[in-house]
């Protein structure tokens, strides 16, 4: 499974990737205000910049809902970097975009998926990852890990190629559940993936082994 971090932060990306564990990078309009990106340009430049680091998929997210403004803005953000990922919405014009994209053979997430059918739309018109929202689905009561395992239960069984691309993750819990349930792909905060480090008996077990050492060295 791979690990996707889902920020604009370029220090977080840096740190990520320093653990050597960083496989790409998702992102979307709210991410960037959050860095205080505004302004066309200046979003195309820190993609461009966010490319040079994670040296991986790098998702960038159109905001037209037509589907003359998603081929356009589209076609701009894949001509910024090769390892960018148009990511486009789960509506109407976004599947006949996606079709667009897949016949000129440029990658993207279908991104704001929340049921399997959405997932087997996504699929059919050739997307190259499918984002279910997990956090947002349990936030409503449903299970959102379930959800993942039904679409890659219904993937390997018609023998589709998208990549389902966990999303919106809040939990190291989360993570592992993904795993287990067959997503392809996690993207969380680091945070996220940080707490996968923690359980409380390495901490005890590594506090007994440095005060045997200082024992053995006093």
């Amino acid at each position: 499974m791979l690990f996707f971090l889902d920020t604009a932060n370029l220090d977080q990306i840096r740190e990520a990737k320093s653990l050597g564990i960083l496989d790409g990078v998702t992102t979307n309009p709210s991410l960037m205000a959050k860095e205080g990106i505004v302004g066309e340009q200046k979003v195309y430049e820190h993609y461009k910049n966010i490319c040079e680091i994670a040296e991986g998929p790098v998702s960038a997210e159109v905001i037209s809902t037509d589907y003359e403004g998603i081929i356009r803005e589209g076609k701009i953000l894949s001509e910024i970097d090769e390892n960018i990922v148009v990511k486009v919405p789960m509506i109407r014009d976004g599947i006949k975009a996606l079709r667009w994209f897949s016949n000129q053979e440029i990658s993207t997430n279908c991104t704001l998926v929340f049921s399997a059918g959405q997932a087997i739309l996504a699929a059919k018109a050739g997307a190259t990852y499918v984002s279910p929202f997990i956090g947002r689905i349990d936030d409503i009561s449903w299970n959102g890990v379930e959800l993942i395992r039904q679409i890659a239960n219904i993937y390997a069984i018609q023998g589709f190629d998208t990549m389902i691309l966990a999303a919106s993750i809040r939990t190291p819990l989360h993570i592992v559940d993904c795993a287990e349930a067959g997503a392809d792909v996690v993207t969380c905060p680091l945070n996220s993936i940080l707490g996968l480090l923690k359980h409380p008996l390495t901490d005890i077990g590594l506090e007994q082994f440095l005060s045997d050492h200082r024992k053995l060295n006093s």
